[in-house]
């Protein structure tokens, strides 16, 4: 495993997510600075701080920097120009692990289209560097002149939009045969390591890969399981994340649409992590949801990891949430099977109610994540 100096926010929660997305880009933090702002102008963080790295630097000799935000162009050459080791923003950290997680066509195609428009949307700040005579050869950018490096970088995007299409095009027609034979679906969908794919394997018999890494999941995964003596499909999907950007959403718009589109949502939610945590892991589900345009009369909400709670606990959880005006909602265990069965016939009631038909909008995903 690589090492890392992590620099984070100074909150529990930020610190446990930022360690949580190092280890699953691979990167072991040996050093972590805990900063209350990370958005000062020239390196996001002071030039105090800046000094100790140096330092800390030489001391350790870590593989990169991982800097817990998005950084802007000229503040990640900025810091990596002067602390002479490569620097990883939030984004490119989640960019990291989406492509060591791809496994399917479709998810490298949505990961590369990705990469693409992180790179694009330095592309400017990189061009500009390299005409001062910076020559930021460790953001890539070489000696390419500015329409040459855009167009380049527009040439690719369009390669991969045209094959996504045609992979949405198939989905469509997924869509449509599985409304001919007459198929109910459900989609399990929450904050990355959730406990999605456990209760996915749990509720299918299946082996999908699980772990609490983060985004275990990327591809899409559809199976056929019995609700009521009835013949039912059930999809996995990628897990949300707070502070992810627009464009990332956007690269896997194909397989998020399918929330859309299915007869019930089961969101599930990690009933075991702290207070604060909870309701902002729960806050980013419901706003990428929304802005999915999922209607909330068929989600379930799924307290998951109940197992490691007690019943009082299990309440106060549900009024944090305030869960109390929301009848679907049930307290399971991925693991131990704790109210599958209930969850079953929740979910059976659910299948019941006709689906009112209602015109897709284009979605929007520019104002999915709040920061």
């Amino acid at each position: 495993m690589k090492t890392a100096i992590l620099i984070t926010y100074d909150k529990e929660d930020s610190i446990r997510e930022a360690v949580a997305l190092c280890e699953a880009a691979d990167y072991k933090p040996v050093h972590t600075v805990e900063q209350k702002y990370l958005n000062r102008p020239k390196f996001g963080i002071s030039e105090e701080i800046v000094k100790r790295l140096e330092a800390t630097i030489k001391r350790l000799d870590p593989d990169v920097v991982v800097y817990d935000e998005i950084l802007k162009p000229s503040q990640n050459y900025n810091l990596a120009s002067r602390l002479k080791i490569n620097i990883l923003d939030r984004e490119a950290l989640i960019l990291e692990i989406f492509q060591s997680r791809a496994k399917s066509s479709e998810s490298q195609l949505q990961v590369k289209l990705a990469q693409l428009r992180y790179e694009m949307s330095k592309a400017k700040e990189k061009v500009r560097l390299a005409k001062m005579g910076e020559q930021p050869g460790f953001m890539g950018i070489g000696k390419f002149e500015v329409d040459v490096y855009y167009n380049d970088i527009k040439n690719r995007m369009y390669t991969v939009k045209s094959k996504l299409a045609k992979a949405g095009k198939q989905r469509e027609l997924h869509r449509q045969s599985r409304q001919r034979l007459g198929f109910k679906t459900i989609s399990l969908a929450g904050y990355t390591s959730a406990g999605k794919t456990t209760l996915f394997n749990n509720l299918t018999g299946e082996e999908q890969q699980e772990g609490k890494e983060l985004f275990t999941t990327l591809s899409t995964t559809t199976r056929k399981i019995m609700i009521n003596h009835q013949d039912v499909l059930i999809s996995d999907t990628v897990g949300f994340i707070s502070k992810l950007p627009a464009y990332m959403i956007e690269a896997f718009k194909s397989t998020l649409e399918e929330l859309t589109y299915t007869d019930v949502v089961i969101v599930v939610i990690d009933a075991s992590d702290p207070d604060f945590d909870l309701k902002k892991k729960f806050q980013s589900c419901i706003s990428t949801l929304n802005g999915l345009g999922v209607e909330r009369d068929r989600i379930i909400f799924a307290l998951n990891k109940s197992d490691l709670l007690t019943p009082d606990q299990i309440e106060q959880k549900a009024k944090q949430l305030k869960f109390e005006d929301v009848r679907k909602w049930i307290p399971i265990s991925a693991i131990t099977g704790q109210n599958i069965p209930k969850l079953k016939d929740l979910i059976a009631k659910l299948l019941e109610t006709p689906k009112p038909v209602v015109k897709k909008k284009p979605v929007e995903f520019g104002a999915i994540y709040e920061n």
